[in-house]
């Protein structure tokens, strides 16, 4: 009977999880972008399909703000012809899609999305597998998503998608150990690779970006201001992650990979119908994956602050404590703002060339995510070493980094050029 109960609990978890909660936030977050566009280019949107009223004998339509619009799209999608062009590798043609798109659902299984929910004395954690390894985990399965990518541009057969897979390539590698590096300090800072112990360390003594309350507060912990000081690494890890989770999602600026305007389509040229669907899935579920990490790691997952906390985990209606829902509206608030962020960023900034795009990855990015791990390390061990040893290990970061600064600036020199 236990056996039972446990195996219900587990199919809830990820049939609510993976497709009642993060499989539609793909063509809510399609709405959003839509939505947010016009909004940006001073133009209407999409604000017509709705209920059609007038088919039941209705004088007018119910537009319902637009809101059916994605589903439109997905029918219209799921009728077209399911075309295969001769000229294809066809095993690898039809892989491809899929070996885009599961990673990415795959990678939800050990986010955690709200608090506990207790259920006559048993307590259930809102994500589906509580690893230990949480982000090794993600980095390890989200890293598969770059065959996909690349399978497709090959094996179709064509110039333009073999460009978009090899520039694809190049780029989730030189953007994989930047976004490593960046979670490094994090990492360190929470002693834990769990990422329901980090979300919990995060709700009773401050976010990361927010050492406010707790034992991160100097008043406290006695005056300890090892927190606050961490918050400049926290920063830079937080910047570095949330650039490299662009150019790992291939979006705005970082899209060289299906650039319109110079590969057509990219990678995705050749193909039409639910497979090219499972392409435009796969990246928004890699964006919305990309924006729950960037919360759970940084911005404090499903905490709201510890009197929220401590009044939703009370929270109780007959013996079901419900606390754990009130959570999970807050990450999910919290993540749908991220994304809109993600669109802002699309709409607004330009796209890179293909050099800065890499310059920045190995030049700027990778060097600073290494300095920013011994910084991290620094002022943790800070307690430890004593003033002496902190001012001397800093003076010999701040060296170290000065002379790696120069070194690059000396390599990016480039000959004057000669004249006849």
């Amino acid at each position: 009977m236990d056996l039972a109960v446990t195996l219900l609990v587990i199919l809830a978890k990820v049939i609510g999880l993976t497709f009642l909660v993060v499989l539609p936030l793909v063509p809510i977050s399609v709405y959003f972008e839509r939505r947010f566009s016009a909004i940006i280019q001073d133009r209407v949107g999409p604000n017509r399909v709705g209920v059609p009223l007038t088919l039941l004998g209705a004088k007018k339509d119910f537009s319902f703000f637009g809101l059916i619009q994605p589903m439109a799209d997905g029918v219209k999608l799921f009728l077209k012809e399911d075309f295969t062009p001769s000229h294809v590798r066809k095993a690898f043609y039809w892989l491809a899609p899929a070996l885009t798109v599961v990673p990415s659902l795959v990678t939800v299984c050990v986010v955690p999305f709200g608090g506990n929910i207790e259920v006559n004395g048993q307590i259930h954690k809102l994500v589906i597998a509580d690893l230990d390894v949480g982000p090794l985990f993600i980095f390890a399965i989200s890293s598969l998503a770059v065959y996909g990518i690349t399978l497709a541009g090959w094996s179709s057969n064509s110039k333009f998608p073999f460009i978009g897979g090899v520039r694809s390539t190049a780029q989730m590698i030189s953007y994989e150990i930047a976004l490593g590096l960046s979670v490094v300090p994090v990492l360190l800072y929470y002693g834990d690779l769990n990422l329901s112990n980090i979300v919990q360390q995060q709700s009773q003594n401050g976010w990361l970006l927010l050492p406010l309350w707790g034992n991160s507060a100097p008043w406290n912990n006695g005056g300890d201001y090892t927190a606050w000081i961490f918050w400049i690494p926290a920063m830079i890890a937080f910047l570095i992650f949330t650039t490299s989770v662009f150019a790992e999602t291939n979006r705005m600026p970082f899209d060289l990979p299906e650039c319109e305007t110079e590969l057509v389509g990219g990678y995705h040229t050749e193909y039409s119908s639910m497979k090219f669907a499972m392409f435009f899935m796969g990246e928004y579920a890699a964006m919305v994956i990309g924006s729950a990490m960037v919360v759970t790691l940084f911005l404090g997952g499903w905490s709201l602050g510890p009197w929220f906390d401590n009044w939703a985990a009370g929270l109780a209606i007959g013996s079901v404590k419900i606390g754990g829902l009130l959570n999970m509206a807050v990450f999910m608030g919290k993540v749908v703002g991220f994304i809109l962020f993600f669109i802002l960023v699309r709409w607004t900034v330009p796209r890179f060339r293909y050099d800065q795009l890499m310059r920045l990855g190995w030049v700027i990015f990778f060097e600073a995510a290494l300095i920013n791990v011994f910084l991290a390390a620094l002022v943790i061990a800070a307690p430890q070493f004593g003033a002496a040893a902190t001012v001397g290990g800093l003076i010999l970061l701040v060296i170290v980094t000065a002379a790696l600064v120069w070194a690059l600036k000396v390599s990016e020199k480039r000959p004057k050029p000669i004249s006849i």
